[in-house]
C-alpha cells in the first residue's frame, strides 16, 4: 500500500492583507486626582458650572464612545473602585482593579492589557479618563489606520500640530505585538519610554482634534475647557 506525503503547508501574510484584530477599549481611571481635588473620571460631560446638573461624566461618555468601535470596554480603578463602579456598570463597562495604582500609570496599563488578553481579544484602544473624550471619528480613524497598516506597524498614536510643533496624545491604537511589548516591559517602565524604543513599530495619524493631547489636571484647567466652549459639535455622548 502506497502512501502519498503531502508538502508542508506554507503560511504567509500577504503585504496587502487587511487585519481582523478584535478590540478592547481600555480606560485608565486609577489615578489618585490630587491636584484635581475630587476624582477626574466623575466631571460633568460636557463641561457644566458648580452646582449644575450634569449630562453625563469623563468616564461614562469616554464608555460610550470606545462601545462603538470595540466589542467591549474595560476601566482600571484603584483606591477609587467603589466610588466609579455605578458609572462603569450604569454604562455597560467592565471593572477591574490595579490593587497597586501608587506603582504610577504604567502599572494601569499592564493590568488593563492582562485583562484584554485574558478576554480573547488581542487588539486595545487605551484612553485616559482625565483627558475629555475625543471626537468620535477620532476613534475610528485610529482604530482603521491601524487595521490597515502592514503587519511591522504595532501601534497607532494620534498626532495634533500647533503651528510647527506636533504633539501626540491619546487614545492608542496598539495590536498584540506592542500589547506584548508593554507587558514584558520593566515595572518601573513609562509607556512613552516604550513607545520611543520601538518607534519604528508606531504610526502617528494627523487628526483634527484638540483634545487627544489636553490634559485636565486642576479645577482652572476644566473651568479653561468650560468658558471655551470647545465640545465639538456633531459629537454623540
Amino acid at each position: 500500500m502506497c502512501c502519498t506525503v503531502a508538502a508542508p503547508l506554507s503560511l504567509c501574510y500577504l503585504r496587502g492583507m487587511a487585519r481582523a484584530e478584535s478590540f478592547c477599549g481600555v480606560i485608565l481611571a486609577a489615578g489618585f486626582s490630587t491636584r484635581m481635588g475630587r476624582d477626574k473620571a466623575l466631571l460633568p460631560w460636557p463641561p457644566v458650572a458648580e452646582g449644575t446638573p450634569a449630562v453625563n461624566t469623563f468616564l461614562g461618555s469616554w464608555i460610550d464612545l470606545l462601545q462603538q468601535e470595540t466589542d467591549l470596554v474595560i476601566v482600571v480603578a484603584g483606591r477609587n473602585l467603589s466610588n466609579i463602579a455605578p458609572v462603569v456598570y450604569e454604562h455597560g463597562g467592565f471593572l477591574i482593579e490595579n490593587e497597586a495604582p501608587e506603582r504610577g500609570q504604567f502599572s494601569s496599563i499592564q493590568t488593563g492589557l492582562n485583562d484584554v488578553l485574558n478576554r480573547g481579544r488581542d487588539a486595545a484602544m487605551i484612553a485616559l479618563v482625565d483627558r475629555p473624550p475625543v471626537v468620535p471619528g477620532t476613534v475610528r480613524e485610529l482604530k482603521h489606520a491601524l487595521l490597515s497598516s502592514p503587519p511591522d506597524i504595532w501601534a497607532v498614536v494620534p498626532e495634533v500640530r500647533r503651528g510647527d510643533e506636533a504633539s501626540h496624545g491619546h487614545p492608542l491604537a496598539v495590536g498584540r505585538d506592542m500589547m506584548e511589548v508593554f507587558l514584558r516591559a520593566p515595572a518601573e517602565s513609562t509607556a512613552r519610554d516604550v513607545e520611543h524604543q520601538h518607534q519604528q513599530h508606531i504610526r502617528y495619524v494627523p487628526v483634527d482634534d484638540p483634545f487627544v493631547a489636553l490634559n485636565i489636571d486642576t479645577p482652572d484647567d476644566y473651568e479653561r475647557l468650560r468658558s471655551a466652549n470647545m465640545v465639538a459639535s456633531g459629537s454623540t455622548f
